[in-house]
């Protein structure tokens, strides 16, 4: 897994290359953690380089998104593909998360 982050004014994407496994959960936990420190108003997760997530990998969403809400910070997910939103669907998980199609759709929604 490879995280990677860029701002937007009040808004930091955090683009996401790989799997979204077990493995991955400490960098993003801290990715995420650093991010919110800044006071950024919203997470816009890029998950368009994403092939595969497992259930660690809905889990550290799930904390992402718990996270976000206790620290006033809004996390949005886009670019997932028709493998990833069938997973979230399947998992009930689908109405857990602002979804956006397009990365600068998910960073315009925060205007």
């Amino acid at each position: 897994m490879k995280v990677r982050t860029q701002d937007y004014g009040d808004v930091t994407v955090v683009e996401l290359q790989g799997e979204l496994d077990g493995e991955f959960a400490e960098l993003f936990q801290g990715t995420i953690t650093n991010v919110i420190a800044t006071d950024k108003a919203g997470i816009v997760l890029d998950m368009s380089d994403v092939g595969f997530i497992d259930s660690e990998g809905l889990e550290q969403l799930l904390w992402a998104r718990d996270y976000c809400s206790r620290n006033n910070c809004q996390l949005r997910l886009a670019g997932l593909d028709e493998t990833l939103a069938k997973i979230l669907e399947v998992t009930g998980l689908e109405n857990e998360f602002d979804r956006y199609a397009e990365l600068a759709e998910a960073v315009k929604s925060f205007a």
